[in-house]
């Protein structure tokens, strides 16, 4: 590409709407603008928009009151209007992505147990209680205080008397115990 000399001819000329000045003026920043833009966005629609946005803006300057005031500063003057334009379509990318995305997903998707789930969860804590009245007190007593209370395990060995290997072994006893209860129920009541 050959760089190009503005003058204040030239730019007289592209206020006048001289049509060979126009083509020449959008066919050498078309090249820059699509040269600086595919760098930095991956669609050629927005580089397209970027670039079509660009030359509007320019245009309207150069003929607007106070246009451009130094014709040798022009290729300055449209790399600043298409850095503009450019910055605006990331703020419109961004305003556009984040809108969807600040969208609280409560909205859409209900995050409470269902009616269902609630009764399940209530006959279940029944059963397990139920279950619970009919094991032995001390391997009632030693559940609840380990598994449900989730109470310190040296406090419990002191409270039963026992080291901490044994109050595994009864744990795992009284487990057996409330698993078969459970299954004698499952076998009395049919699933919950």
């Amino acid at each position: 590409m050959q760089f190009f000399a503005f003058d204040a001819s030239y730019v007289d000329k592209l206020r006048s709407g001289d049509a060979r000045i126009e083509a020449h003026f959008v066919s050498y920043f078309s090249e820059l603008i699509r040269l600086k833009l595919r760098s930095r966005l991956s669609s050629n629609e927005a580089i397209e928009d970027i670039r079509q946005e660009t030359f509007v803006r320019v245009i309207g300057l150069l003929r607007a009151e106070g246009g451009v005031r130094q014709a040798d500063r022009l290729g300055a003057f449209v790399n600043s209007i298409c850095n503009h334009v450019l910055f605006e379509h990331y703020r419109s990318k961004t305003v556009r992505e984040s809108s969807l995305e600040d969208e609280p997903e409560t909205v859409y998707v209900n995050r409470e147990p269902s009616a269902l789930t609630v009764l399940e969860s209530k006959d279940t804590a029944r059963v397990v209680r139920e279950i619970l009245n009919r094991l032995t007190e001390r391997d009632r007593h030693l559940l609840e205080s380990v598994l449900l209370d989730e109470r310190d395990k040296d406090v419990v060995c002191a409270e039963f008397g026992v080291s901490r290997e044994y109050l595994r072994v009864l744990v795992h006893r009284a487990k057996q115990s409330f698993k078969s209860l459970y299954v004698q129920y499952l076998g009395e009541q049919g699933p919950l």
